[in-house]
């Protein structure tokens, strides 16, 4: 068991503390992942550079002297910043204060041991063939790897190869965990309800969503799992935690002040008892908390998976085929594009994309955090296969959400300039397209036909044969229906003035 000593200062004040029970962890992990950027097969080691964090609050009751008493605590995450750490009473938090804190870090390593040892005896281990050979004398050097020992009689070895160190005892200063050394004073001795709390590098977390996806005809419907990936590689172990996760845009400082603890013995044990196992989401400030209904183990580097909601089932979805051949508009203009060749004959794609509404009525309607969304579907024989990703970025509720699955092998299509005219003088650009799809499918298939105004931000459509949708200032949609081996063409002109 992990322990937490409150040692005197002096030699009235001997008492020692002990940690009385199992530490109640609880830990709020953020996240600063770009959506997709990680999976578990490249988390190796990340360590530091692990793109998240987590406020951790370790709650114990302990025993301390009344007065002033020095505090050692061990149990930190080797990648803690001790510029966040706060130690606190919950029994008397008016009583208690932390006169002096200090974080230990020098750990005892091979050679930070013979470095202390320098000049003072060690035995050296050497392995000669099925013999093992002690050796004794006092350290000379220990550097580059050689050890350079002078014996009672005065002869100086140098040693290159062994195979053990012994070393009559640690020396002082060396510790074999980081540990946190507090100066408290107390003003009321006794057992109290504490908590330590502190900012720790090296854990993040993700979301990924999992559709099945079901096509009938022109229509879908689709299943949405969803699963939470934590990881923790902070350099320590948390048994039984409450875990709780922030989506959002939590903004850092570059010197991150020592978080506001909160003073209510109640929040220590946290309220779960009434709660499912599952997440919870609430929310917190301008962003949304996840909490866990259950508490969890979360060992040092290791990765654990957890359902983040129950699985919506046969939520309605639309899938959508796009054929786009122009290019995009421009963000912003000094002066229109008068240049004829630009983006006047263009072979383009058909993308596949998957959308669906994130409502109450579509069996959805809960804040979704950013994440990789994957898409499978059953083939003719019932397995179900891979068709396609993407990422989300954080989608609050009741928005529609657009999936490109990739481009379809059996629509095709080009754009070629039908006539193109500028009036310098009238300030004006005329501009002619057709647009060809076809569809080499044995079955018939909707497609939009999209096409961006791109040369100027003001535009007219002079002429069309057929009707467009207006999808934004600069965008525009033909909707075609296309037979089985059918093709279908646009033709339209734009009149770019200004």
């Amino acid at each position: 068991m992990r322990t937490l000593l409150a040692l005197g200062i002096a030699a009235a004040m001997t008492q020692t503390a002990l940690a009385a029970e199992i530490p109640d962890y609880s830990l709020t992990i953020y996240s600063s992942a770009q959506p997709g950027q990680l999976s578990s097969e490249n988390l190796i080691n990340f360590g530091p550079q692990l793109p998240g964090y987590a406020l951790v609050r370790d709650g114990r009751k302990m025993a301390l002297p009344s007065g002033s008493g020095v505090l050692r605590f061990t149990d930190v995450a080797k990648r803690i910043d001790p510029s966040t750490v706060a130690f606190e009473s919950l029994t008397d938090p008016a009583g208690t204060r932390v006169v002096e804190q200090n974080y230990q870090f020098d750990l005892v390593n091979r050679d930070k041991l013979l470095e202390r040892y320098i000049g003072a005896t060690i035995t050296v281990e050497q392995q000669r063939g099925d013999t093992l050979e002690r050796l004794s004398g006092v350290l000379l050097s220990s550097a580059d790897g050689s050890l350079i020992l002078q014996r009672d009689s005065g002869e100086v070895l140098t040693i290159n190869n062994y195979s053990n160190v012994l070393f009559p005892s640690l020396p002082g200063g060396l510790i074999t965990r980081p540990t946190l050394v507090w100066l408290v004073n107390a003003k009321q001795g006794g057992t109290h309800d504490t908590r330590v709390s502190y900012q720790t590098q090296g854990m993040t977390w993700w979301s990924d969503y999992n559709i099945t996806l079901r096509e009938n005809g022109d229509n879908c419907d689709m299943d949405l799992s969803s699963w939470v990936t934590i990881v923790n590689q902070s350099g320590a172990s948390y048994g039984q935690a409450q875990l709780k996760l922030v989506a959002g845009e939590v903004n850092r400082a570059p010197a991150p002040a020592a978080p506001q603890m909160m003073r209510n013995k109640a929040m220590l044990a946290g309220a779960v008892a009434s709660m499912d196992e599952g997440f919870q989401e609430s929310s917190l400030f301008e962003y949304h908390l996840y909490t866990l209904g259950r508490r969890s183990d979360l060992p040092d580097n290791s990765t654990k998976q957890l359902e983040l909601f129950p699985t919506a089932t046969k939520a309605s979805c639309t899938k959508q085929l796009v054929f786009t051949a122009s290019p995009p508009p421009w963000s912003h203009w000094s002066s229109p594009i008068q240049d004829q060749g630009y983006g006047a004959t263009t072979e383009g794609t058909v993308g596949a994309f998957l959308e669906f509404e994130n409502k109450e009525s579509n069996k959805m309607g809960m804040p979704l955090p950013a994440g990789r969304v994957r898409v499978n579907q059953a083939s003719v024989d019932g397995t179900l296969e891979f068709i396609g990703e993407d990422v989300i970025k954080h989608t609050p509720r009741n928005e529609t959400l657009r999936i490109k699955l990739g481009n379809s092998f059996d629509v095709v299509g080009e754009r070629k300039q039908l006539s193109f005219n500028y009036d310098k003088a009238g300030k004006f650009i005329d501009e002619s397209f057709e647009v060809t799809v076809r569809n080499r499918k044995k079955t018939a298939v909707k497609v939009v036909a999209r096409e961006y105004l791109y040369r100027w931000s003001g535009w007219s459509i002079t002429a069309k044969n057929q009707d467009f949708v207006k999808r934004d200032a600069s965008t525009i949609d033909f909707p075609l229906s296309i037979a089985a081996d059918g093709e279908a063409k646009v033709t339209y002109t734009v009149r770019y003035k200004w």
